[in-house]
């Protein structure tokens, strides 16, 4: 089994390590009909070697996060593609703040103009892939507080899947033990019991644009 790096070099290079990763376990535990499944934008160019290396086709989950005040980047909250009416809290962070009047639902109306905006761009008129009955890997570049990754988790529980793995380059221990609970399979390479910020652990993980979303899904294996 390949050791984890203790950083990444950008998330091409942790997409490869997360697709090595989860070839061993496919090796073990075979997969029913794959769909990789990326949280964009940062999630997409990590999902997309693991797309290849599985021969799955590679498809968006669209999630928001809505961050804390002062901490865009700290999700408190976040809304899901088909389910836009409901805000998923992280009670436990929360309720240790005060938030200002309001800031749940302006961050719920801005998360669902982005939505429509990166569906529209992203997939050009292109339907949703079908996740029934299939094994479904949900990726993304990391997780912090995992607002966002629960509420894509239990989007995709509703479209009943065969079965679902999380696969994320770098989380926390304490998130790690929450995930196992509620999915099937995590694969995680990298868990530091001192975890900063998801950035941390990459020496480039700079803005991802919009045309690196495009080209990945253009590259990526496409039958449905």
């Amino acid at each position: 089994m390949m050791k984890a790096p203790e950083r990444y070099h950008d998330r091409a290079h942790a997409g490869q390590v997360l697709a090595r990763a989860l070839t061993d376990h496919t090796a073990r535990k075979p997969l029913h009909d794959p769909i990789v499944l990326a949280l964009p934008r940062g999630g997409v160019p990590v999902a997309f070697p693991v797309a290849q290396a599985l021969d799955a086709p590679l498809d968006l989950l669209f999630v928001r996060k809505i961050g804390a005040p002062g901490q865009p980047e700290f999700a408190i909250a976040a809304v899901v593609e088909g389910a836009e009416d409901a805000v998923v809290t992280n009670p436990d962070i929360v309720e240790g703040l005060r938030l200002p009047d309001g800031w749940l639902e302006e961050g719920r109306l801005r998360a669902i103009a982005e939505i429509a905006r990166q569906r529209n761009d992203y997939r050009a008129g292109r339907t949703r892939l079908p996740v029934a009955g299939r094994s479904v890997i949900i990726v993304d570049d990391g997780v912090a507080t995992g607002t966002s990754l629960f509420a894509a988790i239990a989007a995709v529980q509703r479209q009943d899947p065969r079965d679902i793995t999380v696969a994320v380059p770098v989380a926390p221990p304490e998130i790690l033990a929450r995930l196992r609970d509620a999915v099937d399979h995590v694969i995680c390479p990298l868990a530091p019991r001192l975890f900063q910020a998801v950035g941390f652990f990459y020496d480039d993980f700079h803005q991802v644009e919009d045309d690196e979303v495009i080209m990945a899904l253009a590259g990526a294996p496409c039958r449905g």
